[in-house]
């Protein structure tokens, strides 16, 4: 089987090389899957794609006629591939639906922690010689009411954590876990009833019809003007525009980031030289009480191994004409 591994990091190569361990014929480029490289996976049995990927209806259709097969994501959120098309022309599709939700939830905690106690701005001052206090209060966590949308892999992570720190947890998810709550002593609210208790809010869902846009101007007049929200979901899990206003009013008080609505061909490359012409990301980057990271979250040794080894366990089940467990399209492709 030869496989073609679209968007590939300098950094994924030796985990891939590792995983794979010189069993199938690989081809690594740079280039992300869209429809005009679609192209470059003739002859290829098989894809890997990651999150920044586009999997459309219509790139889709050309991997199909160009003779692909299968797609492993790289990736748990499969936003970016159109699943019921792939289930119409039989390309079967996988994902990585486990590959460390320690490592998102944690990088969730450091970006609040970063915000929180002004680490940032602290850097910066020391690196000039300022070692004044004046911009560097922050506040405990003990006793903080922390909301959590989303109570999946990640959530639950980020729930025991906050836990940890003495925080009071609540939550908001369609499908509550009541064995959980009883575990932490969390209580489901309905997401308004949530965006008005909470201090700080943690955003892990995924993105789809639902979810698009959750946060947005009605909720963030329902939260308390000093909240913290922190989204380690998708981009587009939150209007950034409304969000970069509530920020310039004062409405809230900080928003950190692992994630951009329009990242597409910025996250992931060196843009330092040929800067994107995007002023809402540039208002974001220059406000004060902002964090933003290049959706960095997944990047650990421990997590990396993982997606490597679940990218070729998924091939191999299919070559050996098995069902993968992480299998999406399994419904109609039996």
């Amino acid at each position: 089987m030869k496989i073609l591994i679209y968007s590939t990091k300098d950094f994924e190569i030796p985990f891939l090389e590792k995983a794979n361990s010189d069993v199938y014929h690989i081809k690594y480029i740079s280039e992300r899957l869209t429809s005009k490289t679609a192209i470059l996976a003739l002859g290829f049995d098989a894809i890997s794609i990651f999150s920044a990927d586009d999997a459309s209806s219509k790139v889709l259709e050309l991997l199909y006629d160009f003779g692909v097969k299968y797609i492993t994501l790289r990736s748990a959120g499969y936003d970016n591939i159109h699943i019921k098309t792939a289930k119409k022309l039989g390309i079967k599709v996988a994902h990585t639906p486990e590959y460390s939700p320690n490592a998102i939830a944690e990088h969730a905690v450091a970006l609040l922690l970063a915000l929180n106690r002004k680490l940032i701005i602290s850097q910066q001052q020391v690196t000039h010689y300022n070692f004044s206090l004046s911009n560097l209060v922050g506040f405990d966590l003990h006793n903080k009411t922390v909301g959590v949308i989303g109570t999946g892999r990640i959530g639950k992570v980020i729930a025991k954590i906050m836990n940890g720190f003495g925080c009071k947890i609540i939550a908001h998810d369609i499908n509550e876990d009541q064995g959980f709550t009883k575990q932490y002593d969390i209580e489901y609210l309905t997401l308004s009833d949530l965006c008005k208790q909470s201090d700080i809010i943690m955003l892990s869902v995924p993105l789809n019809s639902e979810t698009h846009y959750m946060i947005d101007a009605d909720l963030i007049l329902l939260m308390k003007r000093d909240v913290y929200i922190i989204n380690i979901a998708r981009g587009a899990v939150v209007n950034t525009s409304e969000i970069v206003e509530a920020l310039k009013w004062n409405r809230i008080a900080a928003y950190g980031s692992d994630v951009y609505e329009y990242e597409d061909n910025v996250f992931f490359y060196d843009r330092s030289e040929t800067k994107p012409n995007d002023k809402l990301l540039l208002q974001l980057i220059d406000l004060p009480n902002v964090l933003i990271t290049p959706h960095q979250a997944f990047a650990t040794k421990e997590a990396l191994t993982n997606i490597a080894e679940t990218t070729f366990y998924n091939i191999t089940c299919w070559q050996q004409n098995k069902t993968p467990a992480n299998e999406l399209t399994i419904e109609l492709v039996r």
